[in-house]
């Protein structure tokens, strides 16, 4: 019999990701959090009940993509979950086109990947023409395509998932956008500690706003006054089409003078505030902000 005392041990080494080994979350977690044991889920709904329920001490979320931008889903899944952002970490997407091993080119009809994936690799699927075939996750098809035994089915996925499910790697680093970049956050049941003084911090917030004209300017107005940098808004709509719900990222803490006094303007014009998190920049933010654009893919 498990002691809870044992489950807790378990549970705090766990780290919960959506897809199967070799996927970019799992990659991600092997990244961030080399001390955790990446557990695999079928669904972000699984992952995100993993830590809800205990079963996982965290859970990495994809949640931007450079190119394809918000990942489906998961903007639903932070509205109703009561999970904490407590980190975040971001990772150089390079995909892959894979295929039965001594598959050529010219006998492959369709490939199978996540929707986000095809649509990052637009150019060579049309260049192939090769007929687009969305799956739950990249690895997952690398797997389905691996057990299949098709000649005629390529996967786009990780080189590890080509390795791991013993497929051949026919064209590498095949994304249109050469900078092709996901954002993923760390979820905790728990709030972290805001970062110490002179740690580049990251406030995430969802607050609605009423329903009267100029209410999103209004309301984000502070945050311009007193010089706090926004580096998210997303919308949301809620079951009326009359309420607006709002995801934002802002550079600072709730306990800066700056971010507070900005909070308190915010006050007036929401019905509610919740703080998804306070946490840690990655430093690779300050990377991404200083490399030169790219032109937009074709």
């Amino acid at each position: 019999m498990t002691t809870s005392t044992e489950h807790h041990a378990v549970s705090d080494s766990l780290i919960a990701y959506q897809g199967e080994p070799g996927a970019n979350s799992h990659l991600a977690c092997l990244e961030a959090c080399p001390d955790r044991t990446p557990q695999a889920c079928n669904t972000f709904d699984d992952a995100f009940a993993a830590v809800t329920s205990g079963r996982a001490a965290l859970a990495m979320i994809p949640i931007d993509n450079s190119v394809a931008g918000r990942v489906a889903d998961i903007h639903r899944l932070m509205q109703v979950s009561e999970l904490f952002i407590v980190g975040e970490h971001f990772r150089r997407i390079t995909h892959h086109l894979m295929a039965i091993p001594g598959t050529p080119v010219g006998e492959l009809r369709r490939v199978a990947s996540h929707i986000h994936a095809l649509g990052q690799c637009r150019r060579i699927v049309a260049e192939l023409g090769l007929e687009p075939v969305p799956v739950a996750d990249t690895a997952g098809a690398a797997a389905a395509v691996a057990r299949s035994g098709d000649r005629s089915t390529a996967a786009i996925a990780s080189a590890e998932a080509a390795e791991i499910h013993g497929l051949e790697v026919l064209r590498s680093g095949i994304e249109d956008d050469e900078h092709n970049t996901t954002r993923f956050v760390l979820l905790s049941a728990q709030p972290s500690d805001p970062p110490p003084d002179g740690t580049a911090a990251i406030t995430s917030l969802l607050f609605p706003v009423r329903n009267v004209p100029a209410a999103l300017f209004k309301a984000l107005g502070g945050f311009a006054t007193n010089g706090v940098n926004m580096t998210k808004l997303e919308s949301y709509v809620d079951g009326s089409f009359n309420v607006a719900e709002f995801h934002v990222d802002v550079e600072g803490r709730p306990t800066d003078r700056n971010v507070r006094l900005a909070l308190d303007e915010l006050g007036f014009f929401t019905s509610s505030l919740r703080i998804l998190g306070v946490y840690a920049s990655a430093p690779a933010r300050r990377d991404l902000a200083s490399r030169p654009r790219d032109s937009a893919p074709t």
